[in-house]
């Protein structure tokens, strides 16, 4: 539809645009309020503007549509959250009535409800256990998951309105403001926790990579609890990229041995597509042995590089490892406050910045790197940097506190 502003002038053309466009916008009230008092039902015929339908239906419709993809752990986070949604919404709430002061005062339940409110007091409704909560001073959940509540909820009213269930998105932009800088949330690992790390028995000697991984003893294993953690710190890999690399995703490009971090349907997942990337393996990491692991597993016809990683019921290969991970800081004397096994890529992005590597590679490098991200238009063109130059580049990765002459010229 278009409609002529009878003029040629560019200034009077801007103003009357202006004026249309307030039109236009009450117009839609109008018809909004309409629909809202009559349209939305019955108009005589059999036939609504939006047929009415529960809340917990509209939840249960967004959970089982097949046109959405998710992983089991993303699919069992939005049933949890759901359910906690549904009971302060009410399951038999229409999802068209649900208004901006519905969606406030879900928010307001949730900022003063304890985390895991459903596993510790089960017998008990969600908005008593907030009134118990406030009353004993228990500690609330975190604003961050206070906010992934909200965001779930507006998805799923997105998802309302796209199929005609709902004619609006009250939850939009309702969330608790950030209490600290994204930068604050997690800490790089002091030297002193590196040093700690990788001179605990594992590395050092051990009995065994099993049960007696923090016992010394004459054992030096190495499998994923000996390199996972060195491959994020000198080839800045995620723990979940670590976890699943399959032995064909070493390979050499140029005389260069690089891992191929990528997605398939069964195998392996990425954060976001611009995870995919080459990343060479670190100079380091091919004196302490790399290499020779990567050809023994081809040569006994391991499918993947660390085949005693087993996936967790999520269909995830990090979750077993990452809860190892904490129970092995705290065993080797490095456990801190906001520091966690990712803490390793953010020592290995400082270790960028100290070597001088260029902002463009080491976003490469990262799986930083995204098509909004591009600041001209021929920054998209071509395929991306040569395997040497990644190399070189890499190598600029130095931590010259941290010794690791022990871990040289060993093999299991």
């Amino acid at each position: 539809m278009s409609r002529s502003l009878r003029t040629d002038s560019l200034t009077v053309a801007n103003r009357l645009a202006a004026k249309c466009a307030i039109e236009a916008a009450a117009h839609f009230d109008d018809v909004r309020q309409s629909r809202s008092a009559n349209l939305l039902y019955d108009l005589g015929h059999g036939g609504s503007m939006f047929s009415s339908i529960s809340f917990e239906v509209l939840c249960d419709l967004y959970l089982a549509d097949p046109t959405s993809s998710r992983t089991e752990k993303s699919l069992h986070a939005y049933k949890s959250a759901l359910s906690v949604l549904i009971e302060l919404i009410g399951p038999n709430t229409d999802a068209r009535r649900i208004d901006r002061s519905i969606c406030r005062d879900v928010m307001n339940v949730l900022t003063v409800l304890p985390t895991n409110a459903r596993k510790r007091w089960p017998s008990m409704k969600l908005r008593d256990v907030a009134q118990k909560a406030v009353a004993s001073g228990e500690r609330p959940m975190s604003p961050a998951n206070v906010n992934e509540y909200m965001s779930k909820l507006s998805t799923v009213l997105n998802w309302g309105m796209r199929e005609e269930h709902c004619s609006a998105n009250p939850a939009k932009g309702l969330r608790l403001p950030k209490q600290q800088a994204a930068k604050n949330r997690r800490h790089a690992f002091r030297p002193e926790q590196l040093k700690a790390i990788f001179a605990a028995p594992l590395y050092s000697g051990c009995v065994d990579d099993e049960r007696g991984y923090a016992i010394a003893g004459d054992a030096h294993p190495r499998r994923s609890r000996f390199w996972v953690p060195l491959l994020s710190l000198f080839c800045g890999l995620r723990l979940n990229e670590a976890c699943q690399l399959l032995v064909a995703d070493a390979q050499v490009l140029g005389e260069v041995l690089c891992l191929s971090i990528s997605a398939n349907d069964d195998q392996k997942s990425i954060k976001t597509a611009a995870s995919q990337r080459t990343i060479p393996v670190h100079p380091e990491l091919i004196e302490i042995g790399f290499a020779s692991h990567v050809a023994d597993a081809r040569a006994r016809g391991d499918i993947r590089l660390f085949s005693e990683i087993k996936q967790d019921s999520f269909g995830m290969h990090s979750g077993r490892f990452s809860r190892w991970f904490s129970r092995f800081l705290i065993t080797c004397g490095a456990d801190a406050s906001k520091t966690c096994f990712h803490s390793f890529r953010h020592s290995w992005r400082d270790a960028l910045r100290n070597g001088r590597v260029d902002r463009e590679v080491a976003l490469a490098l990262g799986g930083w790197t995204n098509a909004s991200s591009f600041t001209a238009v021929g920054d998209t063109y071509g395929d991306g940097f040569d395997a040497t130059i990644l190399f070189e580049e890499i190598a600029k990765v130095r931590f010259p506190f941290l010794d690791l002459s022990h871990l040289k010229g060993l093999r299991v």
